[in-house]
């Protein structure tokens, strides 16, 4: 960890502008008061938590008669912009090899986001929907799934240093009309509340 003497530092889990505090520590230190490297150590993963959040909804939508397709570009729900973050990450060892390392612990499909990767609302979205038959009124979303975690890293004898983890395993979007059932997650069902007339199918399973 940059700048780390002894056994003592501090870090933060970024989310936007929020900031949270985390203790962490270091392990053993060599004679000159800088702790030494270690890349061959352990994990501890704790309060790991996999939620989908609602990050882009679409405006309003209702076609009055058949349309072939609808194209608009998804705008974000509120200010807040996810990345992927890695606090307290072991000296010698960078963010993006603790996010790979939870994705081993997790045993997903697909690796999670690395620190490059950036979430659609910082890249505007569009979403596109071509059936050929698109009648009444529908509502479309776009969401992350988030994955957050907190580690404590053991090498040899010396005291684990202890971080946190944000990063997603996946994004998306949804376009559905509101007179069908309402989809799976919580971005769907924000959506619908919001989009869909009251009354309709899907309005009245998101209340």
């Amino acid at each position: 960890m940059r700048g780390m003497v002894g056994r003592a530092c501090t870090a933060g889990l970024v989310i936007g502008v929020l900031v949270t505090g985390l203790t962490a520590c270091t392990g053993d230190a060599g004679g000159d008061g800088k702790a030494e490297a270690c890349t061959n150590g352990t994990y501890a993963w704790s309060r790991v938590q996999r939620t989908e959040k609602l990050t882009e909804m679409s405006d309003p939508i209702s076609f009055e008669k058949r349309t072939a397709s609808y194209s608009a570009r998804l705008k974000p729900v509120d200010d807040e912009v996810y990345r992927p973050t890695v606090t307290g990450a072991p000296r010698g060892i960078g963010a993006a090899a603790v996010i790979t390392e939870l994705g081993t612990h997790l045993s997903v499909e697909e690796p999670l986001a690395g620190p490059s990767e950036k979430e659609p609302t910082e890249l505007g979205h569009y979403f596109e929907a071509a059936t050929g038959d698109l009648k009444g009124d529908y509502y479309s979303w776009g969401y992350i799934k988030m994955v957050t975690a907190d580690f404590a890293y053991t090498c040899g004898n010396g005291e684990p240093v202890k971080g946190q983890v944000l990063t997603w395993e996946g994004t998306g979007s949804g376009f559905m009309p509101c007179s069908e059932e309402l989809p799976e997650g919580v971005g769907a069902r924000a959506a619908a509340r919001a989009l869909c007339p009251a009354g309709s199918r899907a309005a009245r399973a998101a209340d």
